[in-house]
């Protein structure tokens, strides 16, 4: 259902409203409603009626009408009997007031009326035409578009086709023989969104020669008044027909130029002011032009805006016979008028009662003139409530609210005010007494006509009871208090000005002589905001004397610190200065002056000394090579406080750097400073050559050389490389090679002259774009070695267990090439060389195991010698299996008895496979109950040890030839005095203490 809401706010006590606007709806089924929501703030809570038209809506007989709190609701709308005007009133006993109106409408859309086809348009080629619409009759805005001979072929609009969405017309500037065909106009309800369709217009082509050139003319154009609401989108539209095409432009003729919020649209045949305000009132011109002539048509706009407070009234109590005076005042366009009401009906200026445009004045108030009052503003394009409640009060004096504080204390020679304030409708006269005696005024005792007392310089003898006696013509009242007279407080101990270094503590003293009577209450503020002491307990402590205690001080506590002593008849204070020394603040404004290759000039602004001055600088840096900051050497080397400006010295060419600076001072150092901007130093000849120098190795005439490569750091500038030096020990001439590759730590030379493993001297320099640097110290490097040329001989291989096989072979004699282990291979499948592994063994070993085979697996071995330049020639291939695995079962049904320190353990044999090994024993193992370690070692330990020890895990396995089983659950032993392991091949294990 499609609902329509008012929301309009209405408050009794304390008059707002929201206005609503004005609602359009469309017509789209019998069951539609609308609610128009109307609420109230009141107590008691208000009552509503609704009025259509100016006439009460009697909702006790109408079946469609009914109300759901202050909202009215609408079901079944109908277009006759429900458009109007609607208003709500909403009323308690205080009295009633009115919402604003607002209307309701609805939209529609009817059909083009039936027709027969509409009659062709004939126009000369380069005429101007004007195809009409004729909406047919509707209520809501509307929007227009042409359909061009058939759908979906619409009119494109153009500098020479427009389409007004003030008359739904279509304007042709200039007539082309493609312009010829049917024209149809469809038009649009925005709100119902319905669209109907007119009979297509013709357009054809009249043969009597073609329209010659002439000046425009301008057929579509804004009124000579165009009214603009204030916020509103203001849209104007120009069009004119001419031979050539004529162009439009726009101007104020004011000569403002328009601002950005103005938009020319559809090739400036609209202007389009957006938020539209007082500034942008005027006249316009719209000028249309072409090379035969040109035509101006002018309007002014004219700013107006409904009403809107500036100020208004407020709810209001006033005592009988006082005069009333409101007043409100709205800005408008045209100027509002005002009107008042009383309980929703007009007031009139008459006797007592005098109205004059926004202000009401009511004279010598009396109870009838109790109850809801509204102002309201009013122009043509709108009506503002404001509202407000009167009530006017009769009643006798009371003190309900106000009496005297039942004791009062005063300090002796100060002055007390005692105030008498009694609720009295019209107000009290009032006298005052002390103990029976009526009080006259004299040089210390005032009575102002409020009907306050004050007495000066107060002594013993004005302490006592004191009454106030209110009176008016409903009745009288009365209110006492007791006035005690106390002697001044006196500050003893204050605290004093000190300085104090951070981190260290303070006891600020506040200390206090006072009258007995008198409550006293401590505070301390401190550069003038109050301390909470809870929040900041981490530094500071109020005692119950009064006393500050300040731990842990920081910078920030230093400042002016105010002890506050509050009692119940004057306030004192004390301060003192704090000054708080630490280290310094941190420099700024680092600046490098001048950089060289080595050197950078550094400037910088001195940060705060915080309480002792600055004694010296230390300058740190920081590149992309270093862990952090490290402190740099400075000229001078020592920079003492009073230098703003420092060389640092030693620096690495070509290296972006950033510094900073920390301050000093007796205290301590202080934090850094911001970093300096990035700058890299200048380039230079590498100073630091490449470090271990070596090599060795590789294959058959090669001489490898290797070194540790210069960092980046060290590189002093763009082009880095390598310059390599060698030549065969005993010789004079140098060789030489270079690699420009910073990152290259490996040069192989390849000549099949070289001789096998024979000496070279090697060196290795740097060298940039800036020239060469110094080469390491000459190092020994030998040229690559040939493989051995021998392989071992007599090679056997055994099976040790189901994953271990132990190899064994006869050393090579001595040969010309190095020796340097031995390696042997193994394969399962002869055919298939990918599943080769290996095993090497450095120095004259000839055993080897290799582990982590399968079990009952064939397995092919072949040993060779090696060296650097690689392995010799493997010995023939030999083969050998694998034990099969160990049962993959553990002893059952285990059960033990301990009698004295003899332990018998009785055990199900565990029967191994086809495919498993035989079992030859088993093996028995203790553990501690805190470890988990069952190997084969602590095993063997065990069987050679005696123990006395308690809480042992006894666990068993069988034995075979493939290995150990699987163990059994661990059985927990207690008191266990010796341990020993039998392997017999029953089943029964008797441990005895020896």
């Amino acid at each position: 259902k499609k609902k329509a809401v008012f929301f309009i706010c209405l408050y009794i006590l304390q008059g707002c409203f929201e206005e609503p606007s004005d609602l359009i709806l469309p017509i789209n089924s019998p069951d539609q409603q609308a609610t128009i929501k109307c609420e109230a703030e009141g107590n008691p809570p208000p009552q509503y009626r609704w009025s259509l038209n100016g006439t009460l809506i009697d909702l006790g007989n109408d079946y469609r009408r009914h109300m759901s709190g202050g909202s009215l609701i609408i079901r079944n709308l109908d277009k006759d009997q429900d458009t109007g005007v609607y208003q709500c009133t909403a009323f308690n006993k205080w009295g009633s007031i009115l919402s604003r109106q607002a209307s309701l409408q609805f939209a529609y859309l009817d059909k083009f009326k039936i027709q027969t086809a509409r009659s062709a348009v004939n126009v000369r080629e380069g005429q101007g035409v004007v195809l009409l619409c004729g909406p047919p009759a509707h209520s809501g805005e509307l929007t227009f578009t042409w359909i061009f001979n058939e759908y979906p072929y619409f009119v494109q609009q153009d500098n020479r086709r427009f389409i007004s969405q003030e008359t739904g017309s279509l304007y042709i500037a200039k007539v082309e023989p493609t312009d010829v065909g049917n024209y149809t106009c469809v038009v649009n309800n925005t709100i119902t969104r319905e669209k109907v369709l007119s009979s297509p217009t013709p357009l054809v082509l009249r043969n009597d020669g073609v329209m010659g050139e002439y000046e425009p003319k301008i057929e579509v154009h804004f009124p000579d008044s165009v009214p603009a609401a204030k916020e509103s989108a203001v849209k104007l539209e120009c069009f004119a027909l001419g031979n050539p095409v004529p162009e439009i432009s726009w101007r104020r003729t004011s000569g403002v130029p328009f601002p950005s919020k103005v938009k020319m649209k559809n090739s400036n045949a609209v202007l389009e002011i957006s938020n539209f305000q007082q500034e942008d009132a005027g006249t316009y011109e719209c000028i249309a032009e072409n090379r035969r002539g040109k035509n101006a048509v002018r309007g002014r706009i004219s700013f107006h805006a409904k009403p809107h407070w500036l100020q208004t009234m407020t709810d209001t109590a006033l005592s009988i016979e006082e005069n009333l005076f409101w007043e409100c005042k709205a800005s408008g366009k045209p100027k509002p008028s005002f009107s008042w009401l009383k309980n929703e009906l007009f007031l009139f200026p008459q006797g007592r009662v005098q109205i004059e445009n926004g202000a009401l004045s009511i004279a010598v108030l009396n109870l009838s003139d109790s109850g809801m009052y509204q102002c309201v503003a009013e122009n043509k394009h709108g009506i503002i409530h404001s509202s407000a409640q009167l009530m006017v009060l009769a009643s006798p004096p009371s003190f309900s609210k106000s009496p005297l504080r039942a004791l009062l204390k005063a300090r002796s020679g100060s002055e007390v005010t005692l105030e008498c304030k009694p609720e009295a409708s019209p107000p009290a006269i009032s006298l005052w007494k002390k103990g029976n005696e009526i009080l006259q005024r004299n040089e210390r005792i005032s009575l102002l006509p409020n009907g306050t007392l004050k007495i000066t310089n107060v002594t013993r003898q004005d302490a006592g009871s004191y009454t106030c006696i209110a009176k008016n013509q409903f009745g009288t009242a009365t209110t006492t208090g007791k006035l005690l007279i106390t002697d001044p407080t006196r500050i003893t101990m204050r605290p004093t000005n000190m300085e104090i270094i951070v981190g260290e503590s303070i006891v600020l003293p506040c200390q206090i002589a006072r009258d007995p009577a008198l409550d006293v209450s401590f505070s301390w503020a401190f550069n003038g905001q109050l301390i909470d002491f809870q929040r900041d307990s981490d530094h500071f402590e109020r005692s119950i004397s009064g006393d500050l205690m300040i731990r842990n001080i920081q910078l920030n506590h230093g400042g002016k610190y105010v002890c506050v002593i509050d009692t119940d008849v004057e306030s004192l204070s004390t301060s003192a200065i704090l000054v708080v020394k630490g280290p310094p603040g941190p420099p700024d404004k680092v600046t490098v002056e001048e950089i060289t290759d080595s050197t950078a000039q550094l400037s910088w602004t001195p940060g705060r000394d915080n309480g002792s001055p600055i004694t010296g600088y230390i300058i740190q840096a920081r590149t992309p090579f270093t862990v952090g900051w490290q402190a740099v050497d400075t000229v001078p080397e020592v920079v003492n406080g009073n230098m703003l400006t420092a060389t640092v010295v030693g620096l690495n060419a070509w290296v972006e750097y950033e510094f900073r600076v920390v301050a000093r001072n007796t205290v301590g150092l202080g934090e850094p400073s911001p970093a300096s901007s990035k700058t890299r130093t200048e380039d230079a000849i590498p100073d630091t050559a490449p470090t271990d120098v070596g090599g060795g190795g590789g294959t058959r005439s090669e001489l490898v050389i290797t070194w540790e490569p210069v960092s980046e750091e060290l590189q002093n500038g763009e082009g880095f490389g390598y310059i390599i030096a060698f030549r065969p020990v005993g010789t004079v001439t140098w060789t030489r090679a270079v690699i420009s590759t910073p990152g290259v730590a490996r040069y192989i030379f390849r000549n099949d002259t070289i001789p096998p493993f024979s000496p070279f001297d090697v060196k290795v320099g740097a060298y940039n774009n800036r020239g060469e640097g110094p080469f390491s110290s000459i190092a020994s490097v030998y040229s690559a070695e040939e493989v051995p040329s021998v392989a071992p001989k007599k090679v056997k291989a055994r099976s040790v267990s189901a994953v271990q096989i132990e190899v064994i072979w006869e050393a090579l004699p001595a040969i010309p090439e190095r020796v340097l282990g031995y390696e042997v291979v193994y394969w399962e499948d002869d055919t298939k060389p990918d599943t080769v592994g290996k095993v090497r063994i450095s120095g004259n070993y000839t055993l080897v195991n290799i582990t982590g085979l399968n079990a009952n697996t064939v397995y092919y071995l072949s040993v060779a010698a090696f060296n650097t330049a690689g392995p010799g020639p493997q010995s023939a291939a030999i083969n050998t299996t694998t034990k099969k695995p160990p049962p993959d079962r553990s002893p059952l049904n285990i059960q033990w008895t301990m009698i004295g320190s003899t332990l018998t353990l009785h055990w199900d044999p565990v029967v191994a496979m086809e495919a498993e090994s035989k079992v030859t024993g088993y093996l028995v193992g203790p553990s501690a109950l805190q470890s988990s370690d069952l190997s084969l070692e602590l095993t063997a330990i065990l069987q050679h040890a005696h123990y006395s020890l308690d809480n042992y895990l006894i666990q068993i396995k069988a034995m075979s030839e493939g290995g150990e089983g699987v163990g059994s659950e661990p059985i927990h032993i207690h008191q266990l005095s010796e341990f020993t392991v039998l392997f017999p091949s029953t089943y029964h294990y008797l441990f005895d203490q020896l």
